[in-house]
C-alpha cells in the first residue's frame, strides 16, 4: 500500500527545536484511512528535544549559538531515508521553513526571522530520490497529490 510521509511535529509529535510540536487536524484529517510514516530527522539527528534553533547558512546548517550542526544534521537525513527506503511513499508533508524539512522557503541563517526562498536538507533529499514534496500548508495541493495515486 502507497504510503504518506509526514514530519512527527506535524502529528503531534513533541520533536520540535522548542520541545513543541506543530499538530495539523487538517492534516491528520486528510489522511484517514491512509498509511502514514512519521518522521522527525532532526531527531534521528540526535540533536534533542529542545534544542537551539538551527538555521541554513551558506548552504550548511547552525545553530543559533553559531555551532556548525551540518554533519549531524545530514546524518539524521540519511537515517531517516533508510528508515522508510522500502516503503512505497507517494509523496512528503513536510513542517515549513525547519532547516531541514522547508519546502518553499526556510530562514535565512541570521536568526532574525527572515524567509529565503529554498529547502531544508530532508526536503532536497526526497526531491532527489524522486519523492515529491508539500509543506504542511499546501493542502489542496496535497489533496490532489494524494487523490492522483489513490488504488
Amino acid at each position: 500500500m502507497k504510503k504518506v510521509l509526514v514530519s512527527a511535529c506535524i502529528l503531534g509529535v513533541n520533536c520540535k527545536y522548542n520541545g513543541k510540536n506543530n499538530f495539523n487536524a487538517e492534516i491528520v484529517e486528510l489522511l484517514k484511512g491512509r498509511e502514514i510514516v512519521s518522521v522527525c530527522p532532526e531527531a534521528l539527528a540526535g540533536a534533542g528535544t529542545p534544542r537551539p534553533p538551527a538555521e541554513i547558512r551558506n548552504g550548511k546548517v547552525y545553530d543559533i549559538n553559531g555551532r556548525d550542526i551540518d554533519e549531524s544534521y545530514r546524518k539524521g537525513v540519511e537515517r531517516a531515508l533508510k528508515e522508510f527506503a522500502q516503503e512505497d511513499i507517494v509523496c512528503a508533508i513536510l513542517q515549513p521553513r525547519s532547516p531541514t524539512c522547508g519546502v518553499r522557503e526556510i530562514y535565512d541563517g541570521t536568526f532574525t526571522g527572515k524567509l529565503i526562498e529554498g529547502r531544508g536538507i530532508f526536503a532536497r533529499a526526497l526531491t532527489v530520490i524522486g519523492i515529491p514534496v508539500f509543506d504542511a500548508d499546501e493542502v489542496e495541493n496535497i489533496r490532489k497529490a494524494i487523490a492522483l495515486t489513490e488504488d
